[in-house]
């Protein structure tokens, strides 16, 4: 007997044709759940970032910074900049040339659009915040089942947005829904 050490053209075919089936209708969801991932990761990133700045002015008793920073030097305005924690020893909310950046986190994903309702995060010596702080982040199709949200409060605690009425879009923290 002869032994077959292949497939033919039409099982061939066959597989190819139900791969092609179930990938048109899996794909789209993995896009959905690629494009969450990515928003949470980088929402846990700068929440991590935020504690750790928190954490750094409560143990070491100075004024810490949170900002963004496209050169890792001086404080700017767009939260789709890397982002950086340093210890403002002056006190003037910009980091001299004798500050040392304690770390950083890379810029946002560039499908990803980052927005905060203030340009500066301060941490005083007992960890309180200066301001609070609503930071967002949403994909850049502005479908608002992707946002995320945290708030640093006047304590300086960090709370993650999260979807307490259960209609697919996390909410701020007073309880209003994200936009985008």
């Amino acid at each position: 007997m002869k032994h077959q050490k292949g497939v033919t053209l039409i099982e061939m075919m066959i597989v190819i044709s139900i791969i092609a089936i179930v990938l048109l209708f899996v794909a789209p969801s993995m896009q959905s759940i690629v494009i969450k991932n990515r928003i949470v990761s980088e929402i846990n990133d700068t929440s991590a970032l935020i504690q750790y700045a928190r954490h750094t002015a409560i143990n070491e008793q100075v004024l810490t910074v949170v900002c963004p920073s496209d050169d890792y030097a001086t404080c700017g305005d767009d939260w789709n900049d890397p982002k950086i924690v340093f210890i403002d020893e002056d006190g003037n909310s910009t980091r001299g040339n004798d500050e040392v950046l304690l770390v950083s986190i890379e810029a946002s994903s560039e499908t990803n659009i980052a927005t905060a309702s203030r340009d500066i995060i301060i941490f005083t010596e007992s960890g309180s915040s200066i301001n609070i702080v609503e930071y967002k982040i949403c994909h850049e199709d502005g479908n608002t089942a992707y946002a995320h949200g945290l708030t640093v409060n006047r304590q300086g605690r960090v709370k993650m947005g999260n979807d307490s009425d259960s209609n697919g879009i996390n909410e701020d923290s007073i309880g209003n829904d994200l936009s985008c």
